[in-house]
């Protein structure tokens, strides 16, 4: 089967498992009872784990996904076009990610709360997706500098962690600062987030380059399982090793909080097994739930936090379901947000259909 055949398969199933697993991370995180948040009990300790591996995996995929379209339309001579797709979704979701967490409710009685200024994943992500172009227009074009960069970019990022770690910005203007530090209570910045989409480049890069061997599959499968199961385990020595090799304290601050790199093997082997099983994964439903992660986003969204109504469930239950009811209370979420999704609301169409309809009006 051609790779791109494959290749869908397999990037949809991660993109649906990313997304149902950020449905039910924040339906328990905002309802359940904080008195049956246990650290001692392994259960939670695994739905904990499991919830941590939520976001790099999406900042993961977005980059991956992002630049293999980009270089698949490079070989067609079509990357303006897709150069112009992404900026448009940059942009989409950057404004939608500010519409979502505006209150229209406080408007009404003449007030503005600032916190809609924010950053969260879709400001995250469109932002990234300008970056990833800008990138991609100073390599010249040229994968294996475009991969170089990446590279370097992801790597940097998550080694210089310790030094932004706290970052405060004072005297600049709230829209910029949101974007670097969670000062004001960003949700995700740019950094360290972009540095999973810079990796998630670089994986793009080499699937474009021997992608289409397929013969390559069970080499590629083995790598990603090894070197993710080496970042877990062992990129805390290994940057423990790299500051007495080059007597760099910044390395052992990095590993003495090494979160980035342990997660991003999780992503890796993630990616590894669904690689591996993606055979048993070419289910319609999958590569719709996979097709439809704007959708469900902006629904879940609504769900939860009440965007533009101010009724959602958190303002009914917030931390106030047992686990009981916290579980079959996400299934239920899980299904009926998909659902409606699938069958009532297309977002990107909608949204899409809005801007253009507006850029003709201001055109004109």
């Amino acid at each position: 089967m051609p790779f791109e055949t494959n290749q869908t398969f397999f990037l949809d199933a991660v993109r649906a498992f990313a997304i149902l697993m950020m449905l039910q991370g924040h339906f328990i995180d905002s309802l359940l009872n904080p008195i049956y948040r246990d650290t001692s009990n392994t259960i939670y300790n695994i739905w904990a784990y499991f919830r941590g591996i939520t976001a790099p995996t999406f900042f993961t995929i977005t980059g991956l996904v992002f630049v293999f379209l980009l270089l698949k339309a490079k070989e067609k001579g079509a990357e303006q076009e897709r150069i112009k797709k992404g900026i448009n979704r940059g942009l989409l979701l950057i404004v939608l990610g500010y519409a979502l967490r505006f209150s229209f409710i406080s408007l009404m009685y003449g007030k503005v709360n600032m916190n809609f200024l924010q950053v969260d994943v879709l400001q995250c992500i469109g932002l990234s997706l300008l970056l990833l172009i800008f990138l991609f227009k100073i390599s010249f074009k040229n994968e294996w500098v475009l991969a170089t960069l990446f590279l370097i970019i992801g790597f940097s990022i998550f080694v210089s962690e310790p030094l932004y770690r706290t970052l405060k910005i004072e005297n600049a203007p709230i829209l910029f600062t949101n974007y670097l530090s969670l000062q004001n209570g960003s949700v995700f910045t740019i950094i360290p987030w972009f540095g999973y989409v810079a990796f998630g480049g670089f994986i793009a890069v080499l699937f474009s380059k021997f992608g289409h061997k397929n013969n390559y599959k069970p080499i590629k499968i083995v790598a990603f399982l090894t070197i993710g199961v080496f970042m877990i385990f062992y990129s805390t020595a290994t940057l423990k090793l790299l500051d007495n090799l080059f007597d760099l304290p910044l390395f052992t601050r990095s590993a003495n909080y090494n979160y980035l790199f342990s997660r991003l093997g999780n992503v890796l082997v993630i990616f590894g097994l669904f690689y591996a099983f993606e055979t048993y994964l070419k289910q319609a439903i999958i590569t719709k739930i996979g097709q439809k992660t704007l959708s469900i986003y902006v629904i879940h969204f609504m769900i939860i936090y009440g965007s533009f109504t101010g009724i959602s469930l958190k303002h009914f239950f917030y931390k106030s379901l047992n686990p009981t009811q916290a579980i079959l209370g996400a299934i239920v979420f899980m299904i009926v947000v998909c659902f409606i999704s699938f069958y009532y609301v297309q977002t990107n169409t909608f949204l899409y259909n809005k801007m253009r309809k507006l850029y003709l009006k201001l055109k004109n």
